[in-house]
Order: structure tokens, then sequence, then C-alpha cells
């Protein structure tokens, strides 16, 4: 369905009873995302924020997105999956061999329906143009300032209009922007974005850039923006898709050669100069539960703001998961699904994003498996398509499980998997936001092959050894006063993976670690796998031990396997393989970037959102999540030292 604006979506959250209304005072700076990620992390994603009382003259939306029910209410479906049965019966009906004219007059409403969801351009002013700002001050909006050691307030959910100058091909992106002054943002589009190809075009023809940025209107809108889509698919086009009524968009008014949304809160028209010097932008708090650090972006200036009039500034934060972007993240999981399995790799059934993995640390796909070596053909398919090349780590699994069920997932993977020659390693692009990079922007890769494995995949040498579930790691402790936790739960549950704390002291520290542990330890003939984590992460708290896990981890780099004779069969091997996912350091692994911080909110903000929660109208008393995490910090700065 379509919503009317950004007003008619908070009063249908309204009416189903998942929004609530904040009428005290909530400073934008810090207090607005405290409390968001309080309520965020408070089960199924709380409810949708409204925060009326800013010191401003506009309200601020928080959390909209942020549970599997509003994120199907803002696309207007009972489920997300929904959206991917309609998708994959569009493309089983233009893809169908057409053999009669009756065959092809079948079609011709479905091709009616395509033109139904391009976007229309529309004559004179739309209600986002009701209020103009020519002497514009982006200051005078209720900005909001996520975490103590970001680099100021930061637009969070901008809808980022550019065209190719070329072609006038519009993209619609969502890249955070950093204020420096009134009329003055960073614009921080990475290298592999469409954006920044088309900045890199103005750059050769020597020209300003137009860009305008949206802010609210229909929900779709901003979900559209974040979503994979090939570069000459208009976002708004699968916005009217989805909303089932094509997107009405007006030019600008100092930059008539954007369109935008009519029905958006506000807009922020501008300009960025390719010749001019870039501004050193960040840190800022990012999805990846880690700060990202400064780096060189653009320089967007502002020539106009124009709003509608009872505008409401809509805003998200990111963090430790999970947040609101999980569900946004899950939202794409679900729709494209069906593009994957129709275009690129026809034999995957499933797919699944666990939050800990923050999107594209890890990936999950279920296939139908006919032939060997087919898990490996999907890993490679996979990772050459759009966004997903920036995986890091993939776990390919048959029909024999359920992806959604972990546990039983890993009892199948484990089962199935020979640590030596099932556990595939590559490089190539990664997120600029992985941190664990020895090159930003490119590191390693992992594909787990968790499949059952045929005939000509078996492996005689290796002998597959069943642990004790008695196996307490005690004995590690012991023996190595370095490890400080030994998780040997999944043992009891037949998964023979074990999660380490260890607190590194040399070079090669780890690498030793795990073969002095699976050489001289008694009943590690069965682990197939350990997971090592900082000694500050407590290695039995299973989901924040995953994510660092995960953050911290360069597959290839970082891995370590371990083969031996079986101590039981000589004729027969084993193997266990051990993955670093510590901090690396310069001193213990050469390893020359800055490491940042985790994100954690700094006391005075708990302790002020702490004295204020009785006057808030959020119910019962709910503990910064932050606590939780102040153990595991390095310092206070958003850079490790």
């Amino acid at each position: 369905m379509a919503y009317k604006n950004q007003q008619d979506f908070i009063n249908a959250l309204e009416k189903a009873g998942e929004l609530v209304r904040i009428k005290t005072y909530v400073n934008p700076r810090l207090e607005i995302a405290e409390i968001t990620d309080r309520i965020s992390k408070s089960g199924n994603g709380g409810k949708a924020l409204l925060f009326e009382n800013t010191g401003y003259d506009f309200p601020v939306l928080m959390n909209a997105y942020g549970s599997d029910k509003r994120m199907c209410m803002a696309l207007g479906v009972d489920h997300l999956d929904d959206v991917a049965k309609e998708i994959e019966n569009l493309f089983k009906l233009l893809s169908a061999p057409k053999e009669g004219m009756l065959d092809k007059l079948r079609l011709l409403p479905k091709l009616g329906q395509f033109a139904s969801w391009m976007p229309k351009v529309k004559t004179g002013r739309g209600e986002c143009q009701e209020i103009i700002v020519s002497n514009p001050d982006i200051t005078k909006l209720p900005v909001i300032t996520c975490w103590p050691k970001d680099g100021g307030p930061f637009v969070t959910l901008p809808i980022i209009h550019t065209k190719e100058p070329n072609t006038q091909t519009r993209n619609v992106g969502m890249y955070r922007m950093q204020v420096f002054g009134p009329a003055l943002t960073g614009m921080h589009w990475h290298k592999h974005k469409v954006s920044a190809k088309h900045f890199n075009e103005y750059k050769k023809l020597g020209i300003k850039m137009p860009v305008a940025v949206a802010l609210g209107g229909d929900p779709v809108y901003a979900y559209s923006a974040t979503a994979p889509l090939p570069e000459n698919v208009d976002e708004y086009m699968l916005a009217g898709f989805l909303r089932k009524k094509k997107v009405e968009l007006v030019k600008c008014i100092t930059q008539p050669e954007i369109e935008v949304p009519v029905d958006a809160d506000f807009i922020i028209e501008g300009y960025v100069d390719p010749a001019e010097e870039m501004i050193w932008e960040g840190p800022f708090g990012d999805h990846t539960g880690y700060y990202s650090l400064p780096d060189w972006y653009p320089r967007f200036h502002i020539t106009c703001i124009t709003h509608r009039k009872n505008a409401v500034y809509p805003a998200t934060i990111v963090g430790i998961p999970p947040q609101e972007d999980a569900w946004l993240g899950k939202a794409t999981e679900r729709i494209f699904l069906a593009p994957i399995k129709m275009t690129m790799v026809p034999e995957i059934t499933d797919m699944d994003m666990p939050i800990e993995g923050v999107f594209h640390n890890l990936v999950i796909a279920q296939i139908k498996k006919e032939y060997a070596g087919q898990a490996q053909k999907v890993m490679n398919a996979m990772w050459g398509a759009g966004q997903m090349m920036f995986n890091k780590i993939l776990v390919v699994a048959d029909m024999g499980t359920s992806i959604q069920n972990y546990e039983q997932l890993a009892q199948y993977v484990f089962k199935n998997l020979n640590p030596a020659t099932d556990i595939y390693f590559s490089q190539g692009p990664m997120d600029v936001l992985d941190h664990s990079c020895s090159k930003l922007g490119f590191g390693g890769k992992m594909c787990i092959d968790g499949t059952a494995k045929q005939e000509e995949e078996m492996v005689d040498s290796f002998e597959s050894l069943v642990p004790s579930t008695k196996f307490s790691g005690n004995e590690i402790l012991e023996k190595f006063t370095e490890v400080k936790k030994v998780n040997a739960s999944l043992l009891g549950k037949h998964i023979p993976c074990l999660i380490i704390s260890v607190e590194k002291n040399r070079v090669g520290h780890i690498k030793e670690l795990h073969q002095q542990i699976c050489s001289s330890i008694a009943g590690m003939e069965g682990i197939k796998m350990v997971l090592y984590v900082e000694h500050t992460v407590n290695a039995k708290d299973l989901p924040t031990a995953f994510w660092r896990f995960c953050n911290n981890l360069d597959p290839k780099r970082d891995q370590i396997l371990y083969q031996a004779s079986s101590k039981t069969n000589p004729q027969k091997n084993i193997a266990c393989m051990g993955l670093d996912g510590t901090r690396k350091t310069k001193e213990f692994d050469n390893f020359q970037r800055d490491w940042p911080n985790i994100i954690v909110a700094n006391e005075e903000t708990i302790k002020s959102v702490d004295e204020k929660w009785d006057r808030l109208g959020l119910g019962s008393f709910i503990a910064s999540p932050s606590l939780k995490f102040k153990d595991q910090m390095y310092g206070e700065e958003a850079v490790v030292e």
C-alpha cells in the first residue's frame, strides 16, 4: 500500500499500538540515541518513538522500521516473503516461453503494471516545498549526535539523489552526512557506491555535481534507497512496485536537474564540487558495532532547504546489534532472495543473514544440491554478485536442515564438515567499514561447505570422531594462563566447536596456542573448529562472542589448520580449524591500520536518561545496553591505542 506521506505512516503506527509519543524534553545530542538503543534492544525491536520535545521546531521519529511488524507495515505487506513470491511470479511470467498470440496477450496487463510503477515528474511545486528556506541552516533541524566519540551530528536516514551527468540516470542511495556548519555537510559515499561513480564522472567533466537529499515521505523510499539494486534500475521503480502506486516527483528549487518525492518532509538541496578539497569526516558509531574511523570525503554545500508544514525529522541509530537496521537488512534478505534465485543461483532455496553477522560478515545459503562441487559453484556466483561481493563468511547447507534453526544448522554443517578440505579461502573486495582487513576495502573471505558430501567429494584419509560431551575445557585453562574462558557448551549440543577467550602477548601467539591445544589437550581429537576471541569478551555469551568474532576476523589471514594422525587409527588423519577473531595490533600482528573501539554510551548520558526515564512514558525501567560492554573497551577514544 502507498502512504500519503510520513505522517500517514505515523498515524498507522499509532493506531496499531506500535508508536510511543515522548513529550518530555530529550536532547538530540546523545540522549535520543541512548533511549532508542534501550528500546530497540528490549525485545522484538520495541516500539517506534516520536520525540515531540527536542528543543527544535520539529519532532524526531526513531525506530520506525525496528521490528518485523513495522517493516511489513512500511512495505504494505503481511509477511516479507510475500514480496519475494510476487517478484518470483513476475520473473516466471516474463521468462516463460510465449508460443502463441494468447500467451503474448496474457502478458499485456503485467506490462501495464510496469508502467504504473515508473516514477512520474509533476509540474509546479510539491508538499515538500510548502516552506522554502532560501537562506538554509541545517543546524536548525534536530540532527542527532548518536555516540560520544562521533565527529558531530549526523543525518542518518538521508535519501540522497544524484544523476550520472552523461546519461542522466538517477541513483537514490543512503549515505550518512556529518554536519560541519549551517550550509555544509560531508557526503559519505564509499568508492564502491553508484553516487561515488557519478562523482567521478563530474570530476572528469570539471563541473559541479547537483545533489538533493530527501527526509521522510512514504517509508518505502528509505528502504528502496538501501536496496541492493543493479545500477540501471531506478530505486523509485522498486518503490512504485512495493507501494503499488507510482512515485510522484517534483523538480528541486535551486537544483532543478534533480527530482525528489512530492510527499517528503524535508528536501536539502545543494552541490558537491569535485575540484574542491575533501573534508576530514568521522568518526561515526556504525552498524558494525564499532566506530568507523575518519577519512576524507566530499563536501556537500547546501543551497536551499524546503519542507512541508508540520514536518517530522526521521532518523536512526546504528551500533552494537540488534538495532533498527537489522530489520531493514532482514527485508532485503527476504525480498532479494527471488532475484538471486532466478537470475544467478537457481539452486538456492533460502538465505539467512544472522544479526550478529551485521549484514555482509555472515551469510547462510541453502541450496538444492544435485552434484559434487555445487557448493563451490554457489560460492563463486554469490561472491561475484552485486553487494554480495562484500560477504566475508559464507556457510552453504543443503535441504537436509533448516537454516533458520541455528542449533540444528550447526549440528548438520559440522556433521558434514572436514575442516581440512571443506573450508575454502579467497580474497576480494570488502566493505570499507570492515576494520579487520589489512588493506582498506580488500581482504579475505571464507566459505564453509556444510552440505552432505557426494562420493567425489569424500576424503577417505580423514577420520571424523565424536568429542565427549563431558569435555569442559578446564585443562586448557589450567595449562595456558593466557586463556581466560573456554566455552565448551556447544559440545553438549553435538556441535564440535570451542570458543576461547585469550589475551595475546606475543607475535604468532594464536597460531602457536592453537597447535598446542590441539596436540596436547585430551579430548580435542573430535573437535573440528576453535574460535578465538578477545580476553575481554565472555566466550560463554554466544551472541556477543559471535558478533566480536565476525568483525575481527580476516578469514584468509587468520586461519590456522591443525592436522595430525589419529591416535585411535594412525592410518587416518584428524583436523581442527582455528580462527583468530581477536583484535589485531602492530606489535603482535604487524597490523598497520588503526583499530576502532566498540561503541558505548558515556556515563553522563546514561545517568541523564536514567533520571528522566519515569517521565518518558516508556514503561518499566530499562538499563543501558552499554553497561554490558564497558569492560570490553580499550580506552575511551574511537581509535584503540
